[in-house]
């Protein structure tokens, strides 16, 4: 974005988008800008950066209204007899979900010194000035509460993800989160139909805690000196629009799929990677 407010010459606010690429991947996204700078953007050149088109419309984009983020990773050195066993793997992934954790690039390269600070942050003992900065520590620092919660609850399931009494879930047709009274018949078979789906704490205020057995567990990964505003986020992803294909000759296999928005593409190759390929 700073490229692109540079050349325009225009406010770095008034460009917008749904949500940040990774840097290190060549990537595709719909940004917003003015009209009245129209004129500017077709003469637009940057390196590393093309326009593929422009249209009009009565909205700019903003954070949050990203849906998801389709990828496509390539593979290398993959055996072909291997193939047919990742294919496997993945097909019981899109079934049974993956686990939602926050990839390593949201921590950054210093991620136990950025925990750090944000602890630090948090109980007062360090100020900083750019509010930016600030959010982002703190943002780190309820993403590590959701990992160890996330570890935590996975040591309790099996094939799929154990749901507890108390769990906080998200109706994925309305965005609605409840906590049913019992995990009755209802409830079991909306979560296997992908009707509703099981939520982690990202600490702060104003955010729906569990209750119950659920609680127990998720209070461990609290703290309720946080003040900004908590979250609550999909425990289990499902990926959709799977597709594989390989090249035999340079031992390529390329893998496309879709994932709903703030989930980690390395999270996925990792499962599929800390499977034993040779069962």
């Amino acid at each position: 974005m700073e490229k692109l407010s540079k050349q325009l010459k225009i406010y770095e606010n008034e460009i917008g988008y749904a949500g940040l690429k990774d840097k290190n991947a060549t990537t595709t996204q719909y940004i917003s800008i003015p009209k009245k700078y129209s004129k500017e953007l077709k003469k637009f050149k940057a390196k590393n950066i093309e326009i593929l088109q422009t249209t009009l419309h009565n909205s700019k984009l903003n954070i949050g209204d990203l849906i998801s983020n389709s990828f496509k990773i390539n593979l290398h050195e993959v055996k072909i007899e291997d193939i047919g066993k990742i294919e496997k793997i993945i097909n019981q992934i899109a079934k049974i979900g993956m686990p939602n954790y926050f990839g390593f690039q949201r921590f950054g390269k210093e991620a136990d010194l950025n925990i750090k600070k944000a602890k630090s942050l948090v109980y007062e003992d360090l100020v900083i000035k750019d509010k930016k900065i600030a959010k982002m520590l703190i943002s780190l620092y309820q993403s590590n509460f959701f990992n160890a919660w996330l570890v935590k609850r996975l040591n309790l399931s099996q094939k799929e993800f154990q749901l507890l009494k108390g769990d906080v879930f998200r109706n994925t047709q309305n965005n609605k989160f409840f906590t049913p009274k019992q995990l009755n018949e209802k409830i079991m078979e909306d979560f296997h139909l992908k009707k509703i789906v099981p939520t982690g704490l990202l600490p702060g205020r104003k955010v729906f805690r569990s209750i119950n057995e659920a609680r127990e567990i998720e209070e461990k990964f609290d703290d309720i000196y946080i003040q900004e505003k908590g979250f609550r986020r999909d425990a289990i992803v499902f990926p959709k629009n799977v597709k594989i294909g390989y090249n035999s000759h340079e031992k390529i296999l390329s893998l496309n799929f879709t994932l709903p928005k703030g989930s980690y593409a390395t999270v996925l190759i990792e499962n599929i990677a800390n499977k034993n390929l040779n069962n």
